[in-house]
């Protein structure tokens, strides 16, 4: 399978799962249409198995994840410098399985115009629906998208949160299928909470989405966090699965965007400058 798929999705690191939440012994998972062999030996070393030619594939140890790659990568995995602050909370919060692209989860986790109707009473409310301006722009120094000065009035912007905030976002995609926020902190001015989604593309049209959230907040419970987090993330799920086609459209005027799809507008642009094409209406090109 790995023939068929185009370079530009190959040769990037692609988080398959926590690394603490791997079985000991051998468990299977798939990525970009290939079937995985994932091996975790009693003193937590972990290798990697490409089915179709029993080659061993290059592995990562970061975040707490373990990443791997069908290809060639021409940089590290995403560096995360909040991930070192000693002082975060570090919430892995499992894996969910969407029947979707991988791209389509990426592109629903920019858009904020759907706060108010998706997760209503929590990101966002029926009273107050309009995206302000943003700033959105291809920073080709890094080859990553940026979307700033976001804001949006939430009801419930974190679980720590009292009362309805104007929250600030930023909104950073760091390759095709790895994207991070920045957001408001609740108990610090002066840092962001940061939440990353690691997406993990099985096939054009099915992917595992990897949560981790770095917190600024040492008292709410584990388990509340991740429960919080999780609920956002499913109701994101039932439309993601309802969404047709279920592949990301790249073609122009496909999908009619309006002023608040600017993150939207530039992701696409940067895949297609790419040319990816695994995922994408492209594909069958």
């Amino acid at each position: 399978m790995t023939g068929t798929v185009e370079k530009a999705a190959l040769d990037h690191w692609y988080c398959i799962g926590c690394a603490a939440d791997l079985p000991v012994g051998c468990s299977a998972t798939r990525l970009l249409g290939s079937d995985l062999s994932v091996v975790k030996d009693d003193d937590e070393t972990v290798t990697v198995v490409l089915d179709e030619d029993e080659r061993l594939l290059p592995i990562k140890l970061r975040f707490g994840y373990v990443w791997t790659t069908l290809g060639e990568p021409e940089r590290d995995v995403v560096p995360i410098p909040e991930a070192d602050e000693p002082d975060r909370r570090y919430v892995a919060c499992g894996a969910v399985t969407v029947k979707a692209s991988g791209l389509r989860i990426v592109e629903n986790f920019l858009d904020m115009a759907h706060f108010p109707f998706v997760h209503t009473d929590i990101l966002g409310s029926e009273a107050h629906t309009e995206v302000e301006h943003y700033d959105c722009e291809i920073r080709r120094d890094v080859d990553e998208v940026w979307a700033t000065n976001c804001k949006f009035i939430q009801p419930k912007a974190a679980l720590s949160s009292e009362g309805a905030i104007m929250t600030d976002y930023i909104y950073r995609v760091a390759t095709p299928f790895v994207t991070l926020l920045y957001k408001t902190c609740p108990n610090a001015d002066d840092r962001w909470d940061v939440i990353c989604l690691f997406v993990q593309p099985m096939d054009e049209d099915l992917c595992r989405a990897h949560p981790l959230m770095l917190l600024i907040d040492e008292a709410t419970p584990l388990s509340d966090l991740i429960a919080f987090q999780l609920d956002i993330f499913l109701q994101d799920r039932i439309i993601l699965e309802n969404q047709r086609p279920r592949l990301l459209p790249l073609e122009a005027r496909a999908e009619i965007p309006t002023r608040a799809d600017a993150s939207s507008i530039a992701y696409r642009r940067w895949l297609k400058e790419k040319g990816l094409k695994y995922g994408t209406t492209l594909a069958g090109v």
